[in-house]
């Protein structure tokens, strides 16, 4: 059985402000504490952690895999807290204007579907929904929550993970007869890619190469503000993309789609979580029920493609 450690959220607090602060002088001044009570603090988290979550030099800290881990999920048990003791004093029910934006391929397939649902469920609640696959500030902006596909940013935002998707190369059939398919990732040289007109965190496509992952990308003949758009050019004809299944499953289960160099595809998965400014603050009810209610309703699998014995690609899993 567990120990029973009343002190567990005062030292999960303690690591969060340093983290925020960047030093255990800023957050001991922050805390009321001195520096050395707050290492002493931290150290104690970690030994009954078994993990070190900070690595600490003389001129500056930085997260362990396993204490960035650790923040991510601090900052969130905390702000539930937080709003979890607001609520039951203030009895608060979800009510008020609610601005979420979403990238558009997840916006338009899993998150629209599911609005008339949540309204219905809390009448109060008024709704303004913004598609883009731009990256905002949520602070700028005024959104409650952003929905975004692919590696998150270091930031003091929260991110709550609602699914994950395996990505494929595609061309459409057309394309593929007039330029031929791909035997290997160095025929990308002679063939045609949409790109995107916003900087990506990962530049070029990931493909295995024995123990190793190398890249390569198709020289572009369009770019594209988002991946419907991507998915668009791609179905006609304009080169070859790389998407998330979770978008073009249906295409390629129809044929419209069809994935090429699998056998050098590394499985990558790109991640999709729902973003929001939960720590500083307690949450709205409005934002609280909509993130909840989009993790307990959005279904997104990580199916992996097989080819059939009739040549076409599935989806199973």
């Amino acid at each position: 059985m567990a120990r029973f450690d009343l002190n567990r959220s005062a030292e999960m607090e303690v690591f969060v402000r340093v983290v925020d602060l960047g030093g255990f002088t800023h957050a001991g001044r922050k805390l009321r504490l001195t520096p050395s009570g707050v290492s002493k603090l931290i150290s104690r988290l970690e030994a009954r952690l078994g993990t070190r979550l900070i690595n600490r030099t003389t001129r500056k800290l930085t997260l362990t895999e396993e204490g960035q881990a650790f923040y991510q999920r601090a900052v969130r048990i905390l702000a539930e807290m937080e709003e979890a003791e607001r609520e039951a004093a203030s009895g608060a029910a979800p009510r008020g204007r609610l601005t979420v934006n979403s990238n558009i391929p997840f916006g338009m397939l899993h998150v629209m579907p599911l609005i008339p649902r949540f309204l219905e469920q809390h009448p109060d609640v008024t709704l303004d929904l913004v598609l883009t696959d731009t990256l905002i500030d949520l602070m700028q902006e005024r959104a409650d929550v952003a929905i975004r596909a692919g590696p998150l940013r270091t930031s003091r935002l929260v991110a709550r993970k609602l699914g994950t998707s395996r990505m494929a190369v595609v061309g459409a059939p057309n394309y593929l007869a007039r330029f031929r398919t791909p035997k290997t990732p160095a025929d990308l040289a002679e063939h045609r890619g949409i790109g995107w007109t916003f900087p990506r965190a990962i530049r070029g496509w990931p493909f295995k190469r024995g123990d190793r992952t190398e890249e390569a990308v198709p020289p572009p003949a369009a770019r594209a503000s988002d991946g419907e758009a991507a998915r668009r050019l791609a179905l006609g004809g304009v080169g070859l993309a790389r998407l998330a299944l979770f978008h073009i499953g249906p295409d390629i289960e129809a044929g419209r789609l069809v994935p090429v160099l699998q056998s050098y595809n590394p499985g990558d998965r790109e991640d999709i979580h729902a973003v929001y400014v939960g720590h500083t603050a307690p949450l709205p009810a409005r934002v609280r029920a909509f993130i909840d209610f989009l993790a307990e309703h959005v279904r997104v699998g990580d199916p992996a493609l097989k080819r059939a014995g009739d040549g076409r690609w599935k989806l199973v899993g």
